[in-house]
Formats: C-alpha cells, sequence, structure tokens
C-alpha cells in the first residue's frame, strides 16, 4: 500500500523546483497522489477496509487543501501540476 524509497524519490526528482526541494506543494501533492493511487487499487479487492478508507479520505483532503494554497499563491505552478499529474479540477 505504501509507495518504495526509490518511488518516492523520483517522485521528488520530478516534481521539484530545485535541488534539495523536498517540501515543496507540488512534491507533496505529487506523493500524495501516489499514495492515493496504490489505496484505490487495494480497495479494488479489500472493500471492506474501512480503516483505511478512513486515511484515504484524509489524504483526499489534504491533497485538495495543498492544491487550493496553491492555486491561490501561484495559479500557474497550479495548473501545471494539475496538467502533470492528471488530475481532474
Amino acid at each position: 500500500m505504501s509507495i518504495t524509497a526509490e518511488r518516492k524519490q523520483e517522485l521528488i526528482a520530478d516534481n521539484a523546483r530545485g535541488t534539495g526541494d523536498t517540501g515543496s506543494a507540488e512534491v507533496q501533492v505529487a506523493i500524495l497522489s501516489e499514495r492515493i493511487a496504490n489505496l484505490t487499487e487495494h480497495f479494488k479487492t479489500h472493500k471492506k477496509d474501512n480503516h483505511s478508507r478512513r486515511g484515504l479520505l484524509k489524504m483526499v483532503s489534504q491533497r485538495r487543501r495543498l492544491l487550493d494554497h496553491l492555486n491561490k499563491v501561484d495559479s500557474d505552478r497550479y495548473q501545471a501540476i494539475i496538467a502533470k499529474l492528471g488530475l481532474r479540477r
């Protein structure tokens, strides 16, 4: 269900704004999107796993808050990350 360290480093490298950037909104949204996708696949086989579903809902709302913040601060960066990750909005 969780992502591997190697995959996390790939996501950071792909979405970082500069060298050593691990905490920008783009990086956080990309990592959350990967975790959300993994959990969504998990629920296809484990339909009654309601404890993990609660964690999924928390991750989705955290990603939504990060995207709202990014849209308020810099809408160009917001549009870029939405297009790059293929998120609906």
